[in-house]
C-alpha cells in the first residue's frame, strides 16, 4: 500500500438524499455504499438486521514498520512471506541492507530464508503444488514473477514492463484453468481514474501474460487500493482497501472483473483497539511504547491463507502517513466458507 495522505478520492455523497435514519458506524458505510450506487440504503439496513460478518478475531500486533506480507503454507507450516522496506517514510526497523527486498518467515520459530528480489516492492506470494510464487514491483512500472521449489533459489520472470503504468500492490491467485493478477495503479489517468484504481492481466502458463481489457478494473470512480485476489466456484473476491472514516478493508466479488457487487456486511476490518494488544512477545519496552501512543486510522493490505480448518489472516494497521504496524487476526473455517460468508445472498 503506497503511503500518500492526501489520497482520500472518495466519491462525493449528500445523506440527506436517502430518508434512512441510521447512527452506527456500519450502517454509515452501507449508507455511503447505497449513495455511490453499489446497493440502496434499505437492502443494505435490512441485510445488516438480518446476517452477521464471519467472526474475525485480532489477535493484535507482531512487528513494526511491516506492511505488504502474506502468509503461506509451505510443507505443512505456516510462513509469512514478508517485504522488508527501505526508503525515507518506509524503512523498516531492523532492514541494514539499504535495499528493498523480499523474504519469507516460519511464523512458529520466527526463522527466515536468505534475502531475493533486491529493489523490488509491493510483494505478495502464493504456494500452489509445492512451488512458490511472489509477484513485486520493480521501478513503478514493472511487474516481475518468482518462482521456487525450495525458498532459496529463485527463476525470475517478467509479467508487465509498461512505462505508461504506475504500479504499486499486487496478487495474484489461480482462477479455474488459468491465473489471474490483480495491480494497483495510478497513471495512466484514463485507466486510473480517481487513483488508486485496481487493474487485472491472466495467464495460462504462468510464462505468457494477457492485460485484460480496460473495463476490467475496479474501480476508476474513487480510490481502490491494496488488492487481495481470490477465486472460489466461479467467483472472483476481491478485498481492497476503501477510504472511509479512515481507511477500512471491504470485499467485493464479479464474475467478469467488470461489474462487481458489494458484500451488505462491509467493512471486512477497520480500526480498532484489538490492534495494539501485543502478540509477540519478543518486542521490545520501547517498541510497545510506540504502538500504545501510535494513532490509528487503518486497516489494509489485508491477506491470508487456509491452515488446519482456519484462516491465518495478516493486516497492517496505523496512520496511513508512514507508522504502520503488522498485526494477525484469525477465522475459525475454511477460505471457501470465509468467501462466500461475505455474500450470504449467494447461498
Amino acid at each position: 500500500m503506497p503511503i500518500d495522505p492526501g489520497r482520500q478520492g472518495r466519491l462525493k455523497v449528500t445523506p440527506s438524499t436517502l430518508a434512512v435514519n441510521c447512527t452506527s458506524q456500519s450502517c454509515s458505510f452501507l449508507l455511503s455504499l447505497a449513495l455511490a450506487g453499489c446497493l440502496t440504503a434499505d437492502q443494505g439496513v435490512a441485510q445488516r438486521e438480518t446476517e452477521k460478518p464471519p467472526a474475525i478475531r485480532k489477535l493484535g500486533t507482531i512487528d513494526l514498520d511491516m506492511v505488504e506480507t502474506t502468509p503461506v503454507v509451505w510443507r505443512g507450516e505456516v510462513w509469512r512471506f514478508e517485504w522488508v522496506r527501505q526508503g525515507v517514510g518506509q524503512q523498516y526497523w531492523a532492514n541494514e541492507r539499504r535495499t528493498n527486498y523480499f523474504r519469507f518467515r516460519n511464523r512458529q520459530s520466527g526463522a527466515v530464508t536468505e534475502p531475493f528480489a533486491d529493489g523490488h516492492e509491493f510483494g505478495s506470494a502464493d504456494v500452489k503444488d509445492g512451488t512458490a510464487y511472489v509477484t513485486g514491483t520493480l521501478g513503478r512500472s514493472r511487474i516481475d514473477l518468482f518462482v521456487s521449489r525450495d525458498l532459496r533459489n529463485w527463476e525470475q520472470r517478467t509479467v508487465l514492463n509498461d512505462p505508461r503504468y504506475g504500479i504499486f500492490n499486487t496478487s495474484m491467485w489461480r482462477a479455474g484453468n488459468e491465473y489471474a493478477l490483480a495491480f494497483e495503479i495510478d497513471k495512466p489517468r484514463e485507466e486510473a481514474g480517481t487513483p488508486f484504481t485496481i487493474r487485472f492481466m491472466k495467464s495460462r502458463d504462468l510464462r505468457t501474460w494477457t492485460l485484460t481489457p480496460p473495463e476490467c478494473n475496479f474501480t476508476r470512480e474513487r480510490y481502490s487500493a491494496a488488492p487481495c485476489l481470490r477465486w472460489s466456484r466461479g467467483w472472483y473476491y476481491l478485498f481492497y482497501l476503501e477510504a472511509h472514516e479512515g481507511y477500512e478493508t471491504c470485499v467485493v466479488h464479479s464474475r467478469d472483473l467488470i461489474h462487481w457487487e458489494p458484500s451488505p456486511l462491509n467493512p471486512v476490518l477497520r480500526a480498532s483497539g484489538e490492534d495494539k494488544q501485543i502478540a509477540n512477545a519478543k518486542l521490545t519496552l520501547a517498541q510497545r511504547e510506540k504502538i500504545a501512543g501510535a494513532k490509528n486510522i487503518n486497516n489494509s493490505d489485508l491477506d491470508f491463507c487456509e491452515w488446519q480448518g482456519r484462516l491465518i489472516l495478516s493486516y497492517s494497521w496505523g496512520d496511513q502517513q508512514g507508522t504502520e504496524f503488522l498485526a494477525e487476526a484469525i477465522y475459525q473455517g475454511t477460505q471457501d466458507q470465509f468467501l462466500r460468508a461475505w455474500f450470504p445472498q449467494q447461498k
